[in-house]
């Protein structure tokens, strides 16, 4: 339950919310808004997407979305990338794309913009591990850092420029170095 302006939501109010720019999210019991994607933050969630998109898609193994409100595990959370693979995508009774995503993604992206806790930012991939998830992955662009949250193992440090990024099993055929994400942010004139 959640109280906002003196009421208490359960996450059924808080989903027939409207929705806000920039997201809110329903985190054990809280209503949090996510910060304004920034530059960096843009960048790299802007290139993401087509990336995947590119291999995965195209195959139809899989279907990197930015900004899907995923509703899971009691919570409602709206990751800066959410990778589903093509068996997993919900569908609605036309065969279009659903617009309600109820399950976890296969694959959890999160970006970490400057004023954004870490804590909260590994919280909410953990969360998604816990319930089916297959990789997490945590983007610092300040740190020059990316943290990959395999599920069932330790975390996996890369900041090695020419370091391969391990994905989910069902997209083999992308690879993205550590260098890439990064090289995306460099402005050449």
């Amino acid at each position: 339950m959640v109280e906002a302006a003196n009421k208490v939501l359960t996450l059924e109010e808080f989903l027939a919310l409207s929705e806000t720019k920039p997201s809110l999210e329903y985190i054990d019991g809280q209503i949090i808004q996510k910060p304004m994607p920034q530059g960096k933050h843009s960048t790299i969630q802007g290139e993401l997407c087509p990336t995947i998109n590119s291999v995965i898609k195209v195959q139809k193994i899989g279907w990197a979305f930015p900004e899907l409100r995923c509703t899971f595990g009691g919570r409602s959370i709206v990751p800066d990338v959410a990778v589903f693979s093509w068996a997993r995508l919900p569908i609605d009774e036309n065969g279009d794309i659903a617009n309600t995503f109820t399950v976890a993604p296969d694959w959890i992206i999160e970006i970490l913009s400057p004023e954004q806790s870490h804590t909260k930012v590994t919280k909410k991939i953990l969360h998604a591990l816990n319930h089916g998830t297959q990789m997490g992955w945590l983007i610092d662009p300040d740190e020059r850092f990316i943290a990959v949250y395999p599920a069932g193992r330790q975390p996996l440090p890369f900041e090695e420029v020419d370091g391969v990024l391990p994905v989910p099993e069902f997209c083999q055929g992308l690879q993205l170095t550590v260098g890439d994400i990064f090289g995306w942010l460099k402005v050449t004139i």
